[in-house]
């Protein structure tokens, strides 16, 4: 069966997701790390593949941008499909400034100003936890790797460019207010899917821009391929 969004039969998917908003990038984890790739879904360009990885059955498959995107990539995961666990492995500014380029940050959980969830299901609140089996095992993978990542909580917004003259005084306040490490455009979203329907989520991401010093990025192309480490965190909890 598939749906208006995923030509993947039941079963051509992975009860393990492994979601960057990019759909190229999932093209290249999909060609970079597994064996016995088949593609699975190019509806709208949002494409996603299957194969394994040191022999476990994985998917990676993009989510596009934003919380509504993910929203309903992930639902359709969850929900259709069966899927257990989506791990995003996404970009993300900084907001504090310890933050580097290329520093690798796992949320505990993620602040939005969203309306999603209320609208989706009733819920009040603005922080929204990852599945805390599902962290542990990044936090685990990460151990073992002997690579350095900062937990913590992000912030997923709804709204990439603000007014200039408002932007920097916005996000310091969210930064100091609610104690976010840095900014994204998902977890939200994601969290509240897996939260509402039992199942589990986390978030791995690589800072590719720092808010304090907006010419101090990496380029599009480098995003695409270049987040390497996250990949390899989130492929080593199969």
């Amino acid at each position: 069966m598939s749906t208006p969004h995923n030509s993947a039969k039941k079963g051509e998917i992975a009860k393990t997701v492994l979601m960057p908003g990019d759909p190229l990038r999932a093209k290249f984890i999909a060609e970079t790390y597994f064996e016995n790739v088949t593609q699975i879904n190019n509806i709208r360009g949002m494409m996603g593949y299957t194969g394994t990885y040191k022999g476990k059955p994985v998917t990676a498959m993009g989510s596009g941008m934003g919380i509504p995107s993910i929203g309903i990539y992930s639902f359709e995961l969850y929900t259709t499909y069966e899927v257990e666990n989506i791990i995003r492995v996404g970009s993300s500014g900084g907001y504090s400034e310890t933050l580097d380029l290329h520093d690798i940050v796992l949320a505990e959980d993620a602040f939005s100003e969203s309306s999603y969830a209320r609208y989706q299901s009733g819920f009040e609140g603005d922080v929204i936890a990852a599945s805390e089996i599902l962290t542990n095992k990044l936090k685990e993978s990460a151990s073992k790797l002997g690579t350095k990542i900062v937990t913590g909580r992000i912030h997923s917004s709804d709204v990439f460019y603000r007014a200039i003259k408002e932007q920097p005084e916005y996000w310091k306040k969210i930064r100091d207010e609610k104690n976010c490490l840095s900014v994204e455009m998902e977890s939200f979203g994601l969290f509240h899917n897996a939260n509402q329907l039992g199942k589990n989520a986390a978030c791995i991401l690589t800072i590719s821009d720092v808010l304090f010093d907006l010419d101090h990025m990496v380029a599009a192309e480098d995003r695409e391929r270049t987040f390497t480490t996250m990949m390899e965190i989130a492929l080593g909890t199969l």
